[in-house]
């Protein structure tokens, strides 16, 4: 099976970003290098820095400028923290192409397709990521910025949380993705656009440990997603990424008192830093696999037990997904806690 040309899709990636063959049975897309290390670190600067950047701003603000010049900063920040910049604008396009070309190719993201044949350009998927991780990097293999798959039109949802830190939220825009609220979630399905989400969602980083045998899903009660794919008619996919807890270093207070803040709060109290302090991530393969749809019968109000059944089905093709592919991914000895 030949990959398609990924100069037609809409995502736009380079052409050359999209190199796919088969491995017993597998279609897998190996993205390449980038050529110069110093685009390779702007673009990862630009997809995973803004969060400390925007902190040391305000560090910045508070301890070494003047007055009027952190008033300054400030009311940028602020301005940034609100304004909306459409996923279409030209420039944006252009950066999200920069950052997919220059960044995914460094740990390097290796996306593994068990049945390339079986998606269907002209339907709408919802992909299922697990796990989350301290950040969830493959996922945006599944990005039409990437152009891998071969439906034109993809988005990421990711906690609306993210959209409220300044210059991030313009860059996830033009990344492709959208926060993630059940109108987006809807809407974005119906007009034909296949969805990505983790369903654990940020909630996973309460339940991470260093083990390194271990990764978690927190699965079981999260039935959401499965309700509107039942109410759209969408097929479910579930997908698992091996690699990307050892992107980053982390700490996370203990304490019960913190884990039932972050509860309230929805933004885990984790602290997360890459190479040298930086948000620059460790160097590490991420590889990514996706199973095949699971199909469902359209239900504008399907019962309990209906969606208990599609969520059963899910979680057991994910833990497969896991079990299959873990030793040719390298982690032979990796358990998943599905909680």
């Amino acid at each position: 099976m030949e990959p398609i040309d990924n100069r037609t899709s809409a995502g736009g990636a380079a052409a050359s970003a999209k190199v796919g063959k088969e491995e017993n049975s597998v279609m897998v897309f190996r993205p390449p290098k980038s050529d110069s290390p110093v685009l390779t670190l702007v673009a990862l600067a630009l997809w995973l820095g803004p969060i400390q950047f925007n902190l040391f701003l305000a560090l910045a603000s508070v301890f070494f400028f003047e007055k009027r010049t952190a008033a300054l900063v400030l009311g940028i920040q602020l301005f940034f923290m609100f304004v909306n910049l459409s996923d279409t604008n030209r420039w944006g396009r252009k950066i999200g192409r920069f950052i997919w070309k220059h960044a995914v190719g460094y740990f390097p993201i290796t996306l593994h397709v068990e049945d390339y044949t079986a998606f269907d350009p002209r339907r709408a998927y919802v992909f299922g990521y697990e796990p989350h991780s301290v950040v969830p990097l493959g996922m945006w293999a599944l990005s039409d910025r990437a152009g891998l798959m071969p439906m034109p039109k993809m988005k990421i949802l990711a906690s609306s949380a993210a959209f409220y830190v300044p210059f991030q939220r313009q860059i996830w825009t033009w990344l492709g993705v959208v926060p993630i609220t059940r109108e987006n979630f809807c809407s974005y399905l119906r007009a034909g656009y296949s969805c990505t989400l983790v369903p654990g969602g940020l909630r996973e980083m309460l339940y991470m440990d260093h083990d390194n045998e271990s990764e978690v899903a927190f699965i079981k009660s999260r039935k959401g997603f499965v309700r509107i794919a039942l109410q759209t008619g969408t097929p479910l996919v579930p997908v698992f990424c091996f690699g990307q807890d050892h992107a980053y270093n982390w700490w996370r207070p203990g304490h019960k008192l913190f884990i039932k803040i972050a509860e309230a709060m929805k933004a885990p109290p984790v602290l997360h830093w890459g190479k040298f302090g930086t948000p620059i991530p460790f160097r590490s393969p991420i590889h990514v696999f996706v199973g095949r749809p699971i199909e469902v019968k359209q239900n504008d109000q399907p019962t309990v037990d209906e969606i208990n059944e599609v969520h059963d089905q899910f979680v057991i093709a994910l833990q497969e997904l896991h079990d299959n592919h873990k030793n040719k991914a390298g982690y032979a000895r990796l358990h998943l806690r599905l909680i």
